[in-house]
């Protein structure tokens, strides 16, 4: 785990080797402290290099050995030594210096680094460890020296205090590091290096650690699933994608075209009228040369065609529908990829929520159509959804996942049923949102208690910012609003059920959201992004209640924290047991990269099981009793065994599902 060797007869280079990024595990740990040792007491050795292995000097701690008791020895008496240590040693840093291997590099008393710097390691050791080996270190050990610290230092973190307060709502990693920033400006080195072991002691051992741990491994094992066949599809090899072709450049086939362009793969881009075609390269080619040069690369315009013809993708691997979302007109245009396309090409849709098989049945190649949702702006967000229908071969799920790797998504494998899983969780939760309208709460008050939990956007700004008229063209088309619907007295009960109409009320006064400046908040103009309360949904809200009779009462912010994230949960329990996703961790990485939850809190699943499967059981049961009308208050039949079975952690749930048929 780490390499000693003696060169040029009097220098010893220690080189790290724990691929991929050479964690500081236990065993690293252990090779270093022998390693150092050998080095410090052998007559022979004037200086010490230390490096890292393929090209990458340290990544910082193991985090797989975070969860359990500390093995090997400790970092910080490591640190501690090579800095106290009469010998210089070096850091010759390439690649990544992160965390305790930015530790690491800082108690070495010299540091050079550069991106081939192992190439030239041996000139390192001419260049400086023999040069150095006769001159004192005092001057060289980073806790000997004086931290400036400003005189307006109390002004200024408050400041930046506030900032991260508004920032990073309920975290507590970036208060303590302003802590620490303080301690190190105003104390002693080794009153300082206390203080900041005591914060390091109280985070670790928070559950915001355990959830932060939680979600590094949950994305790591999203996409490992087992298909009913038996076979995996990261055991099935995926085609080879070189050449692709995009069906619509509105903002959702736009951020297809850079995710894919951006991945080095040549793109043909379709659109139906020509105005429309051009407005669509024009916007393709501007977000193009705006990345590269953000990213100091030259813009991959080589890559792109726009074409108004359907038979310009006769030659391409994969298609990549992204049309209105209707299902009558994305069957049209599968029933003409069949015909257009040779045999052998992939047909994928990025259908938010429709039914994926349904497209497979209209074509010649049920076995090649996949789902890819992608999530908007398709190429900033990294979630995708790969869709698996009934249908579709382990072959083309293998190769929807690998194509999303390529174009830096988190990639997670699916089943088919309408909303899949994210949509089909968010129903539940913005349903709840509107029921508390409907009670006595207000948007902004329901927003600010869910922006305290730690979402950057409550329910209501976000459908805002989103366009209400998206939800109420998919109400309409459900049956559940229109003009079979008396707009003045809507019924509150729809399918059995309840239903709330103040969404669509709200639409029919013409408010959509930012893009028309006013929603369920007013802007400054459309397109505006200040949201400000309005007093007409107010109005709007008093009106609807006494013309329904409905006796507004306060309503707190841990009931709306319950009540919306728990029918969340609820929900993604029911989606477990039906087996569209394959396990909670699936669950947490679609809400943590697709819909903007706070990682400190793990993801919907892992929350519930953080505040106890027990409690969520209890409140939902409690919610359901007061609202018996709302089915996605009853408690899944999975949550009860959970609790039943005395509520094993959240990695263990798999080993309690039992279901008949999997969708994966």
């Amino acid at each position: 785990m780490a390499r000693y060797e003696l060169v040029k007869r009097s220098v010893a280079l220690i080189t790290l080797t724990n691929p991929p990024v050479n964690a500081l595990s236990s065993a690293v740990r252990h090779a270093m402290a022998k390693s150092m040792e050998q080095a410090l007491n052998d007559p022979k050795v004037t200086a010490v290099v230390i490096c890292g292995e393929n090209g990458r000097f340290c990544g910082g701690a193991d985090i797989r050995e975070f969860a359990g008791p500390l093995r090997g020895p400790p970092l910080v008496p490591l640190l501690d030594a090579i800095e106290a240590g009469e010998k210089p040693v070096v850091a010759a840093i390439e690649g990544v210096a992160l965390g305790g291997g930015f530790e690491l590099a800082l108690v070495c008393h010299y540091r050079i680094a550069h991106f081939k710097v192992n190439h030239f390691v041996l000139k390192i050791i001419k260049a400086v460890g023999m040069s150095r080996a006769a001159k004192p270190l005092s001057s060289r050990r980073v806790s000997m020296l004086t931290t400036p610290c400003p005189p307006d230092l109390d002004a200024l973190l408050e400041v930046v205090t506030m900032e991260v307060k508004k920032k990073a709502r309920g975290v507590m990693a970036p208060l303590a590091c302003i802590q620490a920033v303080r301690v190190a400006a105003t104390m002693p080195y080794s009153k300082g290096i206390k203080r900041e072991s005591e914060l390091m002691a109280t985070l670790f051992n928070s559950g915001q650690a355990r959830a932060l741990q939680y979600c590094f491994f949950a994305q790591r094992t999203a996409g490992k699933w087992t298909l009913p066949s038996g076979a995996q599809w990261n055991n099935s090899k995926p085609r080879e994608i070189r050449s692709a072709a995009i069906i619509g450049l509105g903002t959702m086939g736009r951020g297809i075209v850079v995710s894919l362009a951006r991945a080095g793969i040549s793109v043909i881009a379709v659109e139906s009228e020509k105005k429309l075609l051009e407005t669509g390269k024009q916007m393709v080619i501007g977000m193009l040369e705006r990345d590269a040069k953000r990213r100091g690369v030259s813009a991959s315009l080589n890559l792109l065609k726009f074409t108004l013809s359907l038979q310009d993708l006769k030659d391409v691997d994969l298609v990549i529908e992204a049309v209105f979302e209707d299902m009558a007109l994305k069957k049209r245009v599968f029933q003409e990829l069949s015909k257009v396309c040779r045999p052998a090409t992939l047909l994928c849709t990025n259908t938010s929520g429709l039914d994926v098989d349904a497209l497979a049945g209209v074509t010649d190649r049920p076995h090649l159509v996949v789902g890819m949702h992608f999530f908007s702006p398709a190429h900033v967000m990294k979630l995708l959804e790969v869709v698996c229908g009934p249908r579709s071969s382990s072959e083309t799920i293998a190769t929807a996942m690998s194509l999303g790797k390529r174009m830096g998504k988190v990639s997670v494998a699916v089943g088919n049923c309408p909303g899949f899983v994210g949509n089909r969780m968010l129903k539940p939760y913005l349903d709840q949102a509107t029921f508390l309208l409907e009670e006595g709460a207000t948007p902004e008050q329901i927003d600010k208690a869910l922006e305290d939990f730690g979402f950057a956007m409550g329910v209501f700004r976000m459908s805002d910012l989103a366009g209400l008229d998206v939800g109420w063209r998919i109400r309409k088309e459900s049956g559940l609003t229109g003009p079979d619907v008396d707009p003045k007295n809507p019924p509150r009960r729809r399918h059995g059920r309840r239903y709330c109409p103040i969404p669509d009320m709200v639409c029919e006064q013409g408010r959509f959201g930012q893009k028309t400046g006013r929603g369920w908040y007013m802007y400054d103009k459309p397109g505006g992004t200040n949201a400000k309360p309005d007093p007409l949904i107010q109005n709007l809200l008093e009106m609807y209640r006494s013309r329904y009779a409905i006796q507004p009462r306060n309503i707190s912010d841990q009931e709306i924290i319950e009540r919306c994230l728990f029918a969340l949960a609820n929900e993604g329990f029911l989606i477990l047991e039906d087996g569209i996703a394959a396990r909670p961790e699936d669950i947490d990485v679609i809400y943590l990269f697709g819909y903007g939850f706070p990682r400190h809190r793990g993801g919907p699943m892992f929350y519930a099981s953080m505040v106890g499967l027990e409690r969520v059981l209890e409140r939902l049961e409690h919610y359901h009793q007061a609202h018996p009308d709302v089915p996605h208050l009853e408690p899944s039949p999975l949550l009860k065994k959970l609790v039943a079975c005395g509520s094993p952690s959240v990695q263990t749930w798999r080993e309690h599902i039992k279901t008949m048929h999997s969708h994966l």
